[in-house]
């Protein structure tokens, strides 16, 4: 019996270490994919604002990590009511359970890097005219307290948790909750000078290194699987291997058929295979199905990125033509996309319903844009949020940074 029992406790010891583990390692996953928005971004962006956009990403990643720490964890998940409204403030972390699958440490790793990516979707669709502090201001605030307080409401056992809305991963608690914030920030912002023509004709403003943006959304695809299958949060048995097997699987194929969705949608209209387009369809693909990329059969996850990927082609377009000024596309990728995948949780789903996704998604969004545009507001009416004419012409780069990205190219165009 005494053998038993210590075989038991060896068993158990193993199954919390390798769980343990694979929580790090899919956060690690997801702290590489702050490198895939930071190149996908800097790709996508003016060579006079590769720096600045650079230096944001760096930023918003240590600020998300310093404030999820302090403050945001504790909003989240620590000592707080089941079903409720308003959090508690407990400890930092708090105290481990005896009877945890994994280390506490490991989950709050995995969490913070989620907050941090929240707040990366921001940071591309403000791209090229937002002043660099007031943007590292809405950081502390949004990955402080805006985010941990919706992310309680769901995933922390709030009131949203009690009401039935599901989201697996985060489609609507990270992604829709990043657009929305960010949308909130470019209504107050404006449209990038020479964007829209005074006869409402959209001017293109081409990336600097598409090479780079192609790079950064593969290090997304690659990250997103940490994204979605750590989410899964096991894997030491044979039911949970399984499952996140099966994610990684439908994760893998919705981003195929959102990247080929996009590109015969831009085919069939413009004629041409756009590679901006095909990149934001591969990730529309990836933040669709992350609502639940466990539950839908192979072939529904790839019908799922499917419509994504053409959805986000009509979507971008369509907020051109309101002028609405997102540089990346991040709205339409993460908000349009984002809302969409918690739509179509219910069809493969039966904890969800459409009523308990419509409920959740819209608080999400109400209470995510409205903080943000008073954050944002209050920051345009102390500090400004938007730089001078005069320093959106030169870049933000010498305005805000004092480094060029491309320093050789810069003096041989001014050489000329």
């Amino acid at each position: 019996m005494e053998e038993l029992a210590s075989l038991g406790a060896t068993v158990t010891e193993l199954r919390f270490a390798l769980d343990t583990f694979y929580f790090l390692i899919s956060g690690v996953l997801v702290m590489w994919m702050a490198a895939g928005f930071a190149m996908l971004e800097a790709g996508l962006v003016r060579s006079k604002n590769t720096t600045e956009i650079l230096t944001k990403n760096v930023c918003l990643y240590s600020i998300a990590c310093v404030m999820y720490l302090v403050l945001g964890y504790n909003i989240m998940y620590v000592d707080n009511v089941e079903g409720g409204w308003l959090p508690s403030f407990g400890a930092i972390i708090g105290s481990q359970a005896t009877d945890a699958d994994h280390a506490l440490e490991s989950d709050f790793f995995f969490q913070v890097v989620f907050v941090a990516t929240a707040m990366s979707i921001v940071s591309g669709a403000v791209a090229e005219r937002m002043k660099l502090w007031a943007f590292l201001a809405f950081s502390i605030v949004l990955t402080g307290v805006i985010y941990p307080i919706e992310g309680y409401w769901t995933w922390g056992g709030g009131f949203l948790s009690e009401a039935g809305f599901v989201d697996f991963a985060g489609s609507g608690i990270v992604h829709m909750a990043g657009a929305a914030a960010a949308i909130a920030g470019v209504l107050l912002l404006g449209a990038r000078k020479g964007k829209y023509s005074a006869n409402g004709q959209v001017n293109p403003i081409p990336g600097s290194n598409l090479p780079m943006a192609t790079l950064g959304m593969f290090i997304l695809w690659m990250g997103w699987f940490g994204f979605n299958g750590g989410s899964q949060l096991l894997v030491s048995d044979a039911e949970n291997a399984s499952a996140v097997a099966k994610i990684f699987v439908n994760t893998n194929s919705a981003a195929a058929f959102g990247a080929i969705s996009a590109l015969i949608v831009c085919k069939m209209v413009w004629g041409k295979a756009d590679l901006t387009m095909i990149l934001n369809g591969a990730l529309a693909g990836l933040v669709a199905i992350t609502a639940d990329p466990l539950s839908p059969s192979l072939t529904m996850a790839g019908v799922i990125g499917l419509v994504a990927g053409g959805l986000v082609v009509f979507s971008i377009v369509s907020f051109d033509r309101i002028k609405i000024d997102d540089p990346v596309g991040a709205i339409s990728v993460h908000g349009v996309a984002g809302f969409y995948g918690l739509m179509l949780v219910p069809l493969s789903n039966p904890d969800a319903t459409f009523i308990g996704q419509i409920y959740g998604a819209a608080v999400i969004f109400a209470w995510v844009f409205s903080a943000s545009f008073c954050v944002w507001y209050v920051l345009k009416k102390t500090v400004g949020i938007r730089v001078t004419e005069e320093e959106e012409y030169k870049g933000m780069d010498a305005s805000d940074c004092g480094i060029d990205a491309y320093p050789e190219f810069v003096s041989v165009k001014s050489a000329r």
